[in-house]
Protein backbone atom coordinates (compact mmCIF):
# COMPACT_ATOMS: atom_id res chain seq x y z
CA UNK A 1 0.00 0.00 0.00
CA UNK A 2 2.62 2.39 0.56
CA UNK A 3 3.94 1.77 -2.65
CA UNK A 4 1.15 2.34 -4.28
CA UNK A 5 0.35 5.74 -2.38
CA UNK A 6 3.91 6.93 -3.02
CA UNK A 7 3.92 6.01 -7.06
CA UNK A 8 0.68 8.13 -7.05
CA UNK A 9 2.11 11.03 -5.26
CA UNK A 10 5.17 10.66 -7.63
CA UNK A 11 3.00 10.62 -11.11
CA UNK A 12 0.70 13.43 -9.61
CA UNK A 13 4.09 15.59 -8.66
CA UNK A 14 4.99 14.96 -12.44
CA UNK A 15 2.17 16.62 -13.49
CA UNK A 16 2.19 19.49 -10.93
CA UNK A 17 6.08 19.84 -11.62
CA UNK A 18 4.81 20.39 -15.46
CA UNK A 19 2.63 23.03 -14.72
CA UNK A 20 5.10 25.18 -12.47
CA UNK A 21 7.45 24.36 -15.46
CA UNK A 22 5.11 26.61 -17.85
CA UNK A 23 4.60 29.50 -15.06
CA UNK A 24 8.06 29.77 -14.26
CA UNK A 25 8.93 29.52 -18.62
CA UNK A 26 6.76 32.95 -18.04
CA UNK A 27 8.12 34.62 -15.14
CA UNK A 28 11.98 35.41 -15.91
CA UNK A 29 12.67 35.91 -12.15
CA UNK A 30 11.48 32.38 -11.32
CA UNK A 31 13.41 29.26 -10.52
CA UNK A 32 14.87 27.28 -13.63
CA UNK A 33 15.10 23.73 -12.68
CA UNK A 34 12.93 21.29 -14.85
CA UNK A 35 11.17 18.37 -13.58
CA UNK A 36 13.58 15.72 -14.41
CA UNK A 37 12.36 13.64 -11.79
CA UNK A 38 9.29 13.62 -12.53
CA UNK A 39 9.21 13.13 -15.44
CA UNK A 40 10.96 9.84 -15.01
CA UNK A 41 8.67 8.57 -13.28
CA UNK A 42 5.65 9.32 -15.64
CA UNK A 43 7.77 8.36 -18.61
CA UNK A 44 8.44 4.95 -17.23
CA UNK A 45 5.22 4.20 -15.40
CA UNK A 46 3.38 5.56 -18.67
CA UNK A 47 5.33 3.57 -21.11
CA UNK A 48 4.96 0.12 -19.53
CA UNK A 49 1.47 0.97 -19.23
CA UNK A 50 1.09 1.60 -22.87
CA UNK A 51 2.09 -1.75 -23.02
CA UNK A 52 -0.86 -3.03 -21.57
CA UNK A 53 -2.78 -0.55 -22.94
CA UNK A 54 -1.65 -1.41 -26.65
CA UNK A 55 -1.92 -5.40 -25.70
CA UNK A 56 -6.06 -4.97 -24.47
CA UNK A 57 -6.79 -4.71 -28.01
CA UNK A 58 -4.51 -6.74 -29.85
CA UNK A 59 -4.93 -9.53 -27.29
CA UNK A 60 -8.15 -10.21 -29.77
CA UNK A 61 -6.29 -10.50 -33.10
CA UNK A 62 -3.98 -12.95 -31.61
CA UNK A 63 -7.05 -14.89 -29.92
CA UNK A 64 -5.24 -14.63 -26.47
CA UNK A 65 -8.84 -12.97 -25.49
CA UNK A 66 -12.31 -13.66 -26.93
CA UNK A 67 -15.13 -11.35 -26.12
CA UNK A 68 -17.99 -13.09 -23.98
CA UNK A 69 -20.15 -11.45 -26.10
CA UNK A 70 -21.19 -12.33 -29.79
CA UNK A 71 -19.71 -10.28 -32.71
CA UNK A 72 -17.48 -7.67 -30.56
CA UNK A 73 -16.08 -5.23 -33.31
CA UNK A 74 -12.61 -6.17 -31.46
CA UNK A 75 -13.39 -9.93 -31.60
CA UNK A 76 -14.57 -9.57 -35.18
CA UNK A 77 -11.42 -7.32 -36.61
CA UNK A 78 -14.45 -4.70 -37.27
CA UNK A 79 -13.09 -0.97 -36.84
CA UNK A 80 -12.56 0.40 -33.12
CA UNK A 81 -11.88 2.84 -31.31
CA UNK A 82 -8.15 3.63 -30.49
CA UNK A 83 -7.62 7.29 -29.08
CA UNK A 84 -6.87 5.85 -25.73
CA UNK A 85 -3.91 3.95 -27.10
CA UNK A 86 -2.85 6.85 -29.50
CA UNK A 87 -3.26 9.87 -27.02
CA UNK A 88 -1.49 7.91 -24.44
CA UNK A 89 1.43 6.96 -26.07
CA UNK A 90 1.83 10.34 -27.76
CA UNK A 91 1.03 11.91 -24.32
CA UNK A 92 4.13 9.57 -22.85
CA UNK A 93 5.81 10.90 -26.12
CA UNK A 94 5.69 14.15 -25.26
CA UNK A 95 7.02 13.94 -21.46
CA UNK A 96 9.82 12.02 -22.69
CA UNK A 97 10.60 14.63 -25.51
CA UNK A 98 10.79 17.63 -22.88
CA UNK A 99 12.87 14.82 -20.19
CA UNK A 100 15.57 14.60 -23.50
CA UNK A 101 15.52 18.43 -23.79
CA UNK A 102 16.32 19.05 -20.21
CA UNK A 103 18.81 16.29 -20.03
CA UNK A 104 20.65 17.97 -22.39
CA UNK A 105 21.24 20.89 -21.36
CA UNK A 106 22.63 19.34 -18.29
CA UNK A 107 24.05 16.89 -19.53
CA UNK A 108 22.68 14.23 -17.97
CA UNK A 109 23.56 11.51 -20.24
CA UNK A 110 21.36 8.50 -18.22
CA UNK A 111 18.11 10.75 -18.80
CA UNK A 112 19.05 11.17 -22.73
CA UNK A 113 19.80 7.38 -22.81
CA UNK A 114 16.65 6.54 -21.06
CA UNK A 115 14.68 9.11 -22.64
CA UNK A 116 16.13 7.78 -26.52
CA UNK A 117 15.11 4.08 -25.64
CA UNK A 118 11.46 4.95 -23.89
CA UNK A 119 11.03 7.06 -27.59
CA UNK A 120 11.82 4.25 -29.62
CA UNK A 121 9.64 1.52 -27.29
CA UNK A 122 6.64 4.07 -28.19
CA UNK A 123 7.19 5.01 -31.44
CA UNK A 124 7.63 1.14 -32.23
CA UNK A 125 4.66 -0.29 -30.57
CA UNK A 126 2.71 2.95 -32.71
CA UNK A 127 4.40 1.96 -36.22
CA UNK A 128 3.64 -1.44 -35.53
CA UNK A 129 0.36 -1.19 -34.91
CA UNK A 130 -1.07 1.82 -37.61
CA UNK A 131 1.80 2.30 -40.11
CA UNK A 132 2.68 5.76 -41.21
CA UNK A 133 2.38 7.94 -37.81
CA UNK A 134 3.31 11.99 -37.01
CA UNK A 135 6.94 11.80 -35.90
CA UNK A 136 9.15 14.39 -37.27
CA UNK A 137 6.12 17.52 -36.61
CA UNK A 138 4.81 15.56 -33.35
CA UNK A 139 6.58 17.10 -30.44
CA UNK A 140 7.31 20.61 -31.24
CA UNK A 141 4.19 21.61 -30.60
CA UNK A 142 4.63 24.11 -34.30
CA UNK A 143 1.50 22.59 -35.51
CA UNK A 144 -1.21 20.92 -34.58
CA UNK A 145 -1.87 19.14 -37.76
CA UNK A 146 1.49 17.12 -37.99
CA UNK A 147 2.18 15.27 -41.15
CA UNK A 148 2.86 11.41 -41.40
CA UNK A 149 6.39 9.94 -41.61
CA UNK A 150 6.60 6.81 -44.08
CA UNK A 151 6.56 3.80 -41.57
CA UNK A 152 9.65 2.78 -42.93
CA UNK A 153 11.44 6.01 -41.92
CA UNK A 154 10.16 5.79 -38.62
CA UNK A 155 11.95 2.52 -38.04
CA UNK A 156 15.08 3.75 -38.90
CA UNK A 157 14.73 6.27 -36.40
CA UNK A 158 13.86 4.19 -33.93
CA UNK A 159 16.96 1.48 -34.52
CA UNK A 160 19.03 5.61 -34.76
CA UNK A 161 17.05 6.45 -31.15
CA UNK A 162 18.51 2.89 -29.74
CA UNK A 163 22.21 3.47 -31.44
CA UNK A 164 22.13 7.04 -29.93
CA UNK A 165 20.89 5.41 -26.65
CA UNK A 166 23.63 2.81 -26.34
CA UNK A 167 26.10 5.90 -26.51
CA UNK A 168 24.46 8.10 -24.04
CA UNK A 169 24.99 5.01 -21.34
CA UNK A 170 28.63 4.74 -22.53
CA UNK A 171 29.51 7.98 -21.26
CA UNK A 172 30.82 9.70 -18.44
CA UNK A 173 27.66 11.37 -16.55
CA UNK A 174 28.74 14.57 -15.58
CA UNK A 175 24.50 16.03 -14.70
CA UNK A 176 21.73 14.91 -13.16
CA UNK A 177 22.05 10.51 -12.32
CA UNK A 178 19.29 8.49 -12.64
CA UNK A 179 17.28 7.74 -9.02
CA UNK A 180 16.12 4.71 -8.01
CA UNK A 181 13.16 6.27 -6.63
CA UNK A 182 11.92 7.34 -9.79
CA UNK A 183 12.54 4.76 -12.31
CA UNK A 184 9.67 2.67 -12.57
CA UNK A 185 11.38 -0.20 -14.87
CA UNK A 186 15.05 -0.48 -13.90
CA UNK A 187 15.49 1.30 -10.60
CA UNK A 188 18.27 3.49 -12.13
CA UNK A 189 20.46 1.16 -13.02
CA UNK A 190 22.19 1.50 -15.96
CA UNK A 191 23.56 -1.38 -17.07
CA UNK A 192 19.73 -3.02 -17.30
CA UNK A 193 18.96 0.03 -19.33
CA UNK A 194 21.84 -1.22 -21.57
CA UNK A 195 20.45 -4.14 -21.87
CA UNK A 196 16.89 -2.90 -22.99
CA UNK A 197 18.39 -0.29 -25.76
CA UNK A 198 20.23 -3.77 -26.93
CA UNK A 199 17.27 -6.56 -26.41
CA UNK A 200 14.83 -3.80 -28.32
CA UNK A 201 17.29 -3.11 -31.06
CA UNK A 202 17.42 -6.66 -31.73
CA UNK A 203 13.44 -7.21 -31.54
CA UNK A 204 13.12 -4.14 -34.24
CA UNK A 205 15.77 -6.10 -36.30
CA UNK A 206 14.42 -9.08 -36.18
CA UNK A 207 11.25 -7.89 -37.33
CA UNK A 208 12.52 -6.85 -40.42
CA UNK A 209 12.87 -11.00 -41.21
CA UNK A 210 11.43 -10.58 -44.51
CA UNK A 211 12.74 -7.08 -46.00
CA UNK A 212 15.92 -6.70 -47.85
CA UNK A 213 17.01 -4.69 -44.84
CA UNK A 214 17.06 -8.00 -42.26
CA UNK A 215 20.53 -8.45 -40.54
CA UNK A 216 21.06 -11.89 -39.05
CA UNK A 217 24.62 -10.14 -37.88
CA UNK A 218 23.18 -7.60 -36.09
CA UNK A 219 20.36 -9.48 -34.33
CA UNK A 220 22.87 -11.84 -32.93
CA UNK A 221 25.21 -9.01 -31.78
CA UNK A 222 21.98 -7.19 -30.36
CA UNK A 223 20.92 -10.37 -28.44
CA UNK A 224 24.53 -11.38 -27.26
CA UNK A 225 25.05 -7.96 -25.11
CA UNK A 226 21.27 -8.10 -23.99
CA UNK A 227 19.16 -10.02 -21.16
CA UNK A 228 21.15 -13.30 -19.69
CA UNK A 229 18.39 -14.51 -17.41
CA UNK A 230 14.95 -13.70 -16.29
CA UNK A 231 16.48 -11.29 -13.71
CA UNK A 232 17.18 -8.82 -16.48
CA UNK A 233 13.42 -8.54 -17.81
CA UNK A 234 12.39 -4.74 -18.29
CA UNK A 235 9.20 -4.64 -16.41
CA UNK A 236 6.93 -2.45 -14.09
CA UNK A 237 6.27 -3.89 -10.86
CA UNK A 238 5.05 -1.43 -8.37
CA UNK A 239 1.36 0.37 -9.68
CA UNK A 240 -1.00 3.26 -8.63
CA UNK A 241 -3.55 0.31 -7.67
CA UNK A 242 -2.70 -2.76 -8.86
CA UNK A 243 -1.63 -4.37 -12.59
CA UNK A 244 -4.25 -3.44 -15.36
CA UNK A 245 -4.77 -7.63 -16.23
CA UNK A 246 -5.75 -8.06 -12.29
CA UNK A 247 -8.65 -5.88 -12.66
CA UNK A 248 -9.59 -7.56 -16.20
CA UNK A 249 -9.19 -10.60 -13.82
CA UNK A 250 -11.40 -8.79 -11.19
CA UNK A 251 -14.30 -7.70 -13.63
CA UNK A 252 -14.85 -11.28 -14.92
CA UNK A 253 -14.23 -12.85 -11.54
CA UNK A 254 -17.18 -10.33 -10.16
CA UNK A 255 -19.01 -11.52 -13.26
CA UNK A 256 -18.73 -7.44 -15.02
CA UNK A 257 -18.20 -9.44 -18.70
CA UNK A 258 -14.47 -8.48 -19.70
CA UNK A 259 -11.80 -10.39 -21.78
CA UNK A 260 -12.29 -14.01 -21.49
CA UNK A 261 -9.60 -16.41 -22.87
CA UNK A 262 -9.93 -17.54 -26.40
CA UNK A 263 -10.13 -21.28 -27.22
CA UNK A 264 -7.38 -20.74 -29.91
CA UNK A 265 -5.06 -20.04 -26.91
CA UNK A 266 -6.53 -22.78 -24.38
CA UNK A 267 -6.61 -25.47 -26.67
CA UNK A 268 -3.27 -24.71 -27.81
CA UNK A 269 -2.03 -25.32 -23.92
CA UNK A 270 -4.68 -27.89 -22.98
CA UNK A 271 -3.69 -30.69 -25.21
CA UNK A 272 -6.61 -30.45 -27.91
CA UNK A 273 -4.43 -28.77 -30.75
CA UNK A 274 -0.82 -30.31 -29.95
CA UNK A 275 -1.57 -33.42 -27.85
CA UNK A 276 0.47 -31.98 -24.99
CA UNK A 277 -1.09 -30.32 -21.94
CA UNK A 278 0.84 -26.93 -21.06
CA UNK A 279 1.91 -26.81 -17.85
CA UNK A 280 1.65 -23.15 -17.86
CA UNK A 281 -1.60 -22.82 -18.24
CA UNK A 282 -2.67 -23.39 -14.56
CA UNK A 283 -0.32 -20.76 -14.23
CA UNK A 284 -2.78 -18.04 -15.74
CA UNK A 285 -6.47 -19.38 -15.34
CA UNK A 286 -8.47 -21.69 -13.11
CA UNK A 287 -9.85 -24.87 -14.08
CA UNK A 288 -13.96 -25.51 -14.60
CA UNK A 289 -15.33 -27.35 -11.80
CA UNK A 290 -15.23 -30.49 -13.97
CA UNK A 291 -11.25 -30.03 -14.23
CA UNK A 292 -11.29 -28.97 -18.21
CA UNK A 293 -9.88 -26.01 -19.23
CA UNK A 294 -12.92 -24.51 -22.02
CA UNK A 295 -12.27 -21.36 -24.29
CA UNK A 296 -14.21 -18.96 -25.85
CA UNK A 297 -14.75 -19.05 -29.76
CA UNK A 298 -13.98 -15.80 -31.10
CA UNK A 299 -17.04 -14.18 -32.50
CA UNK A 300 -19.24 -16.54 -31.27
CA UNK A 301 -19.48 -15.10 -27.27
CA UNK A 302 -20.02 -16.77 -24.23
CA UNK A 303 -22.20 -20.78 -24.29
CA UNK A 304 -23.87 -19.89 -20.85
CA UNK A 305 -25.32 -16.15 -19.48
CA UNK A 306 -21.71 -15.49 -17.70
CA UNK A 307 -23.74 -16.25 -14.21
CA UNK A 308 -22.08 -20.23 -14.25
CA UNK A 309 -18.57 -20.77 -15.19
CA UNK A 310 -18.58 -22.83 -18.73
CA UNK A 311 -15.44 -21.09 -19.57
CA UNK A 312 -12.39 -19.72 -18.63
CA UNK A 313 -10.78 -16.77 -18.35
CA UNK A 314 -7.87 -14.64 -16.51
CA UNK A 315 -7.56 -15.81 -12.75
CA UNK A 316 -7.40 -12.93 -10.31
CA UNK A 317 -4.58 -15.24 -8.73
CA UNK A 318 -2.76 -16.04 -12.36
CA UNK A 319 0.76 -15.17 -12.78
CA UNK A 320 0.08 -12.55 -15.02
CA UNK A 321 -3.18 -11.09 -13.68
CA UNK A 322 -2.53 -11.14 -9.82
CA UNK A 323 -2.72 -7.26 -8.23
CA UNK A 324 1.05 -7.55 -7.94
CA UNK A 325 1.74 -9.56 -11.04
CA UNK A 326 4.63 -8.12 -13.38
CA UNK A 327 3.73 -6.30 -16.27
CA UNK A 328 6.47 -7.34 -19.15
CA UNK A 329 7.65 -5.01 -21.64
CA UNK A 330 10.54 -6.95 -23.14
CA UNK A 331 11.70 -10.41 -21.82
CA UNK A 332 14.34 -13.05 -21.45
CA UNK A 333 12.44 -15.64 -22.92
CA UNK A 334 11.48 -13.36 -25.97
CA UNK A 335 15.16 -12.98 -26.56
CA UNK A 336 15.63 -16.31 -26.70
CA UNK A 337 13.62 -17.36 -29.62
CA UNK A 338 14.27 -14.12 -31.28
CA UNK A 339 17.57 -16.15 -31.55
CA UNK A 340 16.25 -19.52 -32.49
CA UNK A 341 14.73 -17.80 -35.38
CA UNK A 342 17.29 -15.77 -36.75
CA UNK A 343 19.92 -18.91 -35.63
CA UNK A 344 17.68 -21.10 -37.99
CA UNK A 345 17.01 -18.26 -40.55
CA UNK A 346 20.84 -18.09 -40.85
CA UNK A 347 20.66 -22.32 -41.15
CA UNK A 348 22.42 -22.90 -37.93
CA UNK A 349 19.69 -25.67 -36.53
CA UNK A 350 21.74 -26.71 -33.80
CA UNK A 351 22.06 -23.33 -32.10
CA UNK A 352 18.57 -22.64 -32.91
CA UNK A 353 17.23 -25.57 -31.23
CA UNK A 354 18.92 -25.01 -27.94
CA UNK A 355 18.18 -21.31 -28.16
CA UNK A 356 14.25 -23.00 -28.41
CA UNK A 357 14.60 -25.12 -25.69
CA UNK A 358 16.35 -22.82 -23.38
CA UNK A 359 13.70 -19.72 -24.42
CA UNK A 360 10.77 -22.89 -23.46
CA UNK A 361 12.50 -23.59 -20.27
CA UNK A 362 13.36 -19.85 -19.26
CA UNK A 363 9.58 -18.84 -19.61
CA UNK A 364 8.62 -21.60 -17.55
CA UNK A 365 11.08 -20.93 -14.42
CA UNK A 366 9.54 -17.70 -14.71
CA UNK A 367 5.71 -18.81 -14.28
CA UNK A 368 7.31 -21.53 -11.69
CA UNK A 369 6.50 -24.17 -12.87
CA UNK A 370 8.02 -27.68 -11.51
CA UNK A 371 11.40 -28.43 -13.06
CA UNK A 372 9.71 -32.19 -13.31
CA UNK A 373 6.74 -30.59 -15.01
CA UNK A 374 9.47 -28.70 -17.07
CA UNK A 375 11.17 -31.47 -17.70
CA UNK A 376 7.74 -33.77 -18.75
CA UNK A 377 7.03 -31.00 -21.41
CA UNK A 378 10.43 -30.66 -23.06
CA UNK A 379 10.63 -33.93 -23.78
CA UNK A 380 7.55 -34.79 -25.33
CA UNK A 381 7.94 -35.67 -28.45
CA UNK A 382 6.00 -32.54 -29.98
CA UNK A 383 8.19 -30.22 -28.10
CA UNK A 384 11.35 -31.78 -28.48
CA UNK A 385 11.74 -32.42 -32.12
CA UNK A 386 15.20 -32.46 -32.41
CA UNK A 387 17.67 -29.78 -34.39
CA UNK A 388 16.76 -31.57 -37.92
CA UNK A 389 13.21 -30.92 -37.35
CA UNK A 390 12.95 -27.65 -36.19
CA UNK A 391 10.64 -25.12 -37.95
CA UNK A 392 10.06 -21.31 -37.54
CA UNK A 393 6.33 -22.82 -37.29
CA UNK A 394 7.58 -24.38 -33.90
CA UNK A 395 9.68 -21.56 -33.31
CA UNK A 396 6.47 -19.18 -33.32
CA UNK A 397 3.90 -21.58 -31.66
CA UNK A 398 6.04 -21.70 -28.42
CA UNK A 399 6.94 -17.93 -28.50
CA UNK A 400 3.43 -17.26 -28.61
CA UNK A 401 2.90 -18.93 -25.45
CA UNK A 402 5.96 -17.11 -23.98
CA UNK A 403 4.56 -13.56 -25.46
CA UNK A 404 1.09 -13.91 -23.62
CA UNK A 405 -0.68 -10.66 -23.31
CA UNK A 406 2.34 -9.13 -24.94
CA UNK A 407 1.56 -6.42 -27.73
CA UNK A 408 4.48 -8.21 -29.78
CA UNK A 409 2.47 -11.17 -30.60
CA UNK A 410 0.90 -9.41 -32.96
CA UNK A 411 3.96 -8.58 -34.88
CA UNK A 412 4.87 -12.16 -34.64
CA UNK A 413 1.13 -12.91 -36.02
CA UNK A 414 1.86 -10.89 -39.09
CA UNK A 415 5.20 -11.79 -39.51
CA UNK A 416 4.50 -15.42 -39.57
CA UNK A 417 0.76 -14.90 -41.51
CA UNK A 418 -1.27 -16.42 -38.77
CA UNK A 419 -0.09 -19.29 -39.17
CA UNK A 420 -0.41 -21.46 -36.01
CA UNK A 421 -2.27 -24.56 -35.92
CA UNK A 422 -5.88 -24.34 -35.88
CA UNK A 423 -5.72 -20.63 -35.79
CA UNK A 424 -9.08 -20.02 -37.73
CA UNK A 425 -11.13 -16.57 -38.93
CA UNK A 426 -13.88 -15.42 -36.18
CA UNK A 427 -17.38 -16.36 -35.87
CA UNK A 428 -19.04 -13.43 -37.60
CA UNK A 429 -16.27 -11.76 -38.95
CA UNK A 430 -16.05 -8.46 -40.89
CA UNK A 431 -16.93 -8.75 -44.06
CA UNK A 432 -15.27 -5.78 -44.93
CA UNK A 433 -11.80 -8.11 -44.75
CA UNK A 434 -13.15 -10.63 -46.88
CA UNK A 435 -11.87 -13.51 -45.00
CA UNK A 436 -8.30 -11.81 -44.44
CA UNK A 437 -6.97 -11.56 -41.06
CA UNK A 438 -6.65 -7.74 -40.05
CA UNK A 439 -3.51 -6.09 -40.49
CA UNK A 440 -3.39 -2.85 -38.51
CA UNK A 441 -5.29 -1.03 -36.77
CA UNK A 442 -6.99 2.14 -37.82
CA UNK A 443 -6.34 5.56 -37.51
CA UNK A 444 -8.37 7.25 -34.08
CA UNK A 445 -11.43 9.43 -34.51
CA UNK A 446 -9.64 12.37 -33.11
CA UNK A 447 -7.11 12.30 -36.06
CA UNK A 448 -9.68 12.04 -38.15
CA UNK A 449 -11.43 15.41 -37.04
CA UNK A 450 -8.79 17.42 -36.62
CA UNK A 451 -5.87 15.97 -39.27
CA UNK A 452 -7.64 14.23 -41.96
CA UNK A 453 -5.65 15.80 -44.39
CA UNK A 454 -2.57 14.13 -43.58
CA UNK A 455 -3.73 10.47 -42.82
CA UNK A 456 -2.54 7.68 -45.21
CA UNK A 457 -5.26 6.20 -47.08
CA UNK A 458 -5.06 2.96 -46.18
CA UNK A 459 -7.84 0.38 -44.65
CA UNK A 460 -7.59 -3.00 -42.13
CA UNK A 461 -5.46 -4.82 -44.90
CA UNK A 462 -3.02 -2.27 -45.47
CA UNK A 463 0.44 -4.13 -44.28
CA UNK A 464 2.77 -2.58 -42.32
CA UNK A 465 6.12 -2.08 -44.19
CA UNK A 466 7.76 -4.93 -42.69
CA UNK A 467 4.48 -7.18 -43.01
CA UNK A 468 5.49 -8.82 -46.69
Amino acid sequence: MKNKIYIFFLILSTVMSCDDYLEINENPNGATTPPIKGLLSNVTYNSAINVYRTAYTTNYYVQYFSSPNAGSTTDIQDRVSTNSIWNNIYSVSSDIYDMEKFAMENNSVEYIGVAKTLMALNMGMAVDIYGDIPYTESFSFETITPSYDDDEVVYSEILTLLDEALVAFNQTNEGEALTAANDFIHNGNIQAWKKTAEALKARYLNHLSATSKYDKAGVLDALSKSYTSNADDAALTNFQQRNPWAQVAINNAGLILDGWLSEQVVDAMNGTTYGVFDPRLPKITNPLPDGSYIGTENGFGRVGDGTVPYEVYLSTDGYYSSPESPLFIITYPELKFIEAEVQLRDNKPTEAYTAYLEGIEAHMKKLNVAQGDINSYLSNPVVAVGASNLTLKTIFKEKYIALFLNPESWVDARRNNYDYQDFTIPVNHNTNLGGQFIRRLDYPDAEYERNAANIPDVDLLTKIWWDK
